[in-house]
């Protein structure tokens, strides 16, 4: 059902992580991040460049999803209930939800973020920090991971203006539909990245950062 609402462009929350069920969403506009519109502040570039963490993928699931609902300062409650925590973890198994962390020298988890994938469609659910930047170099390796998979449409549900200084802009419902409908259309390889790495490992930030050298 999860994912066949995704196909139809809604997607599920929580009013707490308390609440027994679930409600349905379907903006009127929309958040989208265009691939090939990612802006990577030169200060982040930085960051990455400097290798401060080091990067794998799914290696940490079930601990980002924790951290995603996690209380932070400005939001006391989460809209991840029992429900949506269960459900995203059996997408995880059947190999359709996927987690990028972030993990400090000493092997702390520093932050991450989490997202469903289908067809060359990803839809990014949520994010987390511990240490300052770690969410925003998950989003860069996010963003060069589906540039190089062949990925053409990453959903953001809404636009904050964290995201849009990444390039993220909002579009009609009509529109999103449309393009949507183009991103189901094949498959992405969501690990085309990893080729040549460890199982789970992730690209170098100095890789990371490449991929948008062209980029400030």
């Amino acid at each position: 059902m999860l994912l066949r609402a995704y196909a139809s462009g809604i997607f599920p929350m929580a009013e707490r992580a308390d609440s027994s069920d679930v409600f349905w969403v379907e903006p009127k506009r929309r958040g989208v991040l265009p691939l090939d519109a990612f802006r990577i502040p030169r200060s982040l570039a930085k960051t990455l460049r400097q290798q401060r963490f080091r990067f794998t993928v799914d290696a940490a699931f079930a601990e980002v999803l924790a951290g995603c609902a996690e209380p932070v300062p400005g939001r006391s409650e989460t809209w991840i209930n029992p429900l949506i925590h269960d459900a995203y973890l059996a997408l995880h198994r059947r190999g359709q939800a996927h987690s990028i962390e972030a993990w400090t020298a000493d092997g702390e988890l520093a932050g991450g973020l989490y997202g469903v994938r289908m067809g060359r469609a990803f839809f990014g659910e949520s994010m987390f920090t511990r240490v300052r930047d770690a969410s925003k170099c998950c989003l860069a390796a996010l963003v060069a991971r589906l540039r190089r998979g062949g990925f053409v449409l990453l959903d953001t549900q809404f636009l904050t203006e964290h995201l849009a200084g990444f390039g993220a802009i909002e579009i009609p419902a009509r529109d999103y539909r449309a393009q949507l409908a183009a991103a189901l259309v094949g498959e992405g390889d969501f690990f085309v990245d990893d080729e040549g790495l460890g199982p789970k490992a992730g690209p170098s930030g100095k890789r990371i950062a490449q991929a948008f050298s062209h980029t400030s």
